[in-house]
């Protein structure tokens, strides 16, 4: 009896194991996913929007989502320009345009005494940006990467 009964409960386990989130992540899928980093200032975004374009040519399915932090929010505040003195949000607006999200940090904009009104359309405040990149790893399955 306690054989049967052994077999019977490994019988379930395997059953459950096969058709359950147990054999694979629950955000598992096709599509990969990546979380960009951005808290380190104007030359970081200008590298990273780069990043992002050559990322999308390789890979134009990938979701990317880019959070940014600190000194990372200035790419994002209008009428912000590269060292070249290119302005970031026609950037910001075509990459938009292909699916990328920006998210920038609130904690940061009060920090700074950055008024909302100069943050660029395309980019949606989230209460904290730190806690936003590790819910989006730890949530969803975001790979993160820090250009």
């Amino acid at each position: 009896m306690r054989r049967t009964f052994l077999k019977t409960l490994a019988g379930g386990f395997l059953a459950l194991a096969a058709g359950s989130s147990l054999t694979s992540p629950a955000w598992a899928e096709d599509r990969i996913k990546v979380v960009y980093h951005l808290a380190d200032g104007i030359d970081q975004a200008s590298r990273a929007m780069a990043n992002i374009r050559n990322h999308l040519k390789a890979e134009p399915d990938t979701k990317i989502v880019v959070v940014a932090l600190g000194e990372g929010v200035r790419f994002l505040l209008a009428g912000a320009k590269e060292r070249n003195g290119k302005p970031f949000d026609a950037a910001v607006s075509a990459l938009a345009a292909q699916g990328v999200e920006f998210r920038i940090c609130n904690n940061t904009l009060t920090a700074h005494d950055i008024p909302v009104s100069q943050v660029l359309p395309e980019a949606k405040i989230v209460p904290a940006g730190v806690v936003e990149i590790a819910r989006l790893q730890a949530k969803e399955g975001f790979v993160y990467l820090r250009p």
